[in-house]
């Protein structure tokens, strides 16, 4: 017999009760978009949960420490989504920030919900990291209790790893869960279906925790990511834009000469246009201010 798991308000029926098949495909849609109306508040209200999660992650990142995500179907999707943009927009180690999903990168595109019911599941994908008291992991659950996502849990606290649990729905505390982060999204349109609203919240709570940690560590400027990968011509354009943002009296021409001897590192790029220095008088003076942009032009 399963666990009832009706208490759970991610399972919860709608209060607005609606006939979804009756409803036209255009219909529905704005039912939809109305009940994801109130996502950008849910994720304001929990900005000082999600910035105490950052304010203790920074230091430990600083260390040469990881932020690990860990959940199972459309969590964990989102985590491996999260994970995987950070190298193109911060230009961060593919091993800074890792995402994990029930049943391995096969379950990416092949739903594999059974793996998501074994609390060690998350043994096998863990061990190899050697996670430290450096490391974070964040364990992602809609309902809040998938017992890989609590498992994994478990086996990073017993490694020393720091731990969180991002939810969309009221719980108590976990077990070796150093902080509890609740996006209370409440009931589902399509009842139960959380890669909805839930999903929308948690996609947004990621981006925040992601976005905040990397302009805590220097990678943003202004509202300029400062130091993306530009390893195409799209972010080759970006970053020359960038560029001649910050550094008006720049040219597109002279923008794109300095990115190139830059060696394609946009925060090295800007220094040498503000300061009228070389690459290596750049880099010195980066290296000198823990890579702070702000701290090297003002």
């Amino acid at each position: 017999m399963p666990t009832d798991r009706g208490h759970v308000h991610t399972e919860h029926h709608h209060p607005d009760n609606l006939a979804l098949d009756a409803c036209t495909p255009a219909q529905l849609i704005k039912q939809l978009a109305h009940d994801h109306e109130n996502v950008p508040r849910i994720i304001a209200q929990a900005a000082g949960e999600l910035g105490a999660f950052v304010k203790r992650l920074v230091p430990k990142m600083r260390q040469g420490g990881r932020l690990i995500y860990i959940g199972a179907g459309t969590s964990g999707r989102l985590g491996v989504l999260d994970a995987s943009e950070c190298p193109p927009t911060f230009r961060s180690d593919p091993g800074q920030v890792i995402g994990l999903i029930a049943g391995g990168d096969a379950s990416l595109r092949k739903s594999s919900e059974g793996r998501e019911d074994e609390p060690m599941g998350a043994k096998e994908q863990l061990e190899p990291l050697n996670l430290t008291a450096n490391d974070t992991l964040l364990g992602i659950a809609a309902g809040g209790t998938t017992p890989y996502v609590l498992g994994a849990i478990r086996l990073a606290k017993a490694c020393g790893a720091s731990t969180a649990l991002l939810t969309c729905a009221p719980r108590d505390m976990p077990p070796d869960c150093d902080q509890l982060i609740v996006l209370n999204t409440g009931a589902e349109l399509l009842t139960g279906s959380t890669r909805l609203k839930a999903g929308t919240a948690t996609k947004l709570a990621l981006n925040a925790i992601t976005t905040a940690t990397f302009a805590a560590l220097g990678k943003v400027y202004g509202q300029i990511m400062v130091d993306l990968a530009a390893t195409n011509d799209k972010l080759v354009d970006r970053a020359v834009r960038m560029l001649t943002h910050i550094a008006p009296e720049v040219t597109r021409e002279q923008a794109l000469h300095l990115l190139t001897q830059a060696g394609g590192q946009l925060r090295v790029a800007i220094v040498m246009a503000k300061l009228n220095i070389d690459r290596d008088g750049a880099v010195a003076k980066l290296s000198a201010a823990n890579n702070s942009l702000r701290d090297v032009i003002g």
